[in-house]
């Protein structure tokens, strides 16, 4: 049974928060309220992330050690890969799932 009062500390890499940062500003080139949606739902998926990380599909990739990284879908788009280690999640990035992100593996 899964332990329902244990909060995870969600720690967002460097990379992650660049990451992040660069798809607002594309995407508000285009709309400004799409960019602010991305952030409002980025924010509530990493608060999700406090309580529930396990539940979110591993990412499948044969360049990826096998259950090493999850994802969770934010605004549509956009993919937060992350690691659960003890009571950390770990979000090391977030890519544009419809390009290639094959360099970042």
């Amino acid at each position: 049974m899964l332990n329902e009062s244990k909060l995870y500390n969600v720690i967002i890499s460097h990379e992650a928060a660049q990451m992040l940062v660069s798809h607002f500003r594309f995407l508000a080139q285009i709309s400004e309220t799409a960019a602010l949606q991305l952030i409002v739902e980025f924010n509530e998926k990493a608060k999700s992330l406090e309580k529930f990380p396990e539940p979110n599909p591993w990412l499948s990739d044969p360049l990826v050690p096998s259950g090493k990284y999850r994802k969770l879908l934010v605004a549509k788009r956009y993919l937060l890969f992350y690691q659960v280690k003890d009571s950390n999640v770990y979000v090391d990035a977030v890519v544009d799932c419809r390009q290639d992100y094959g360099w970042l593996l």
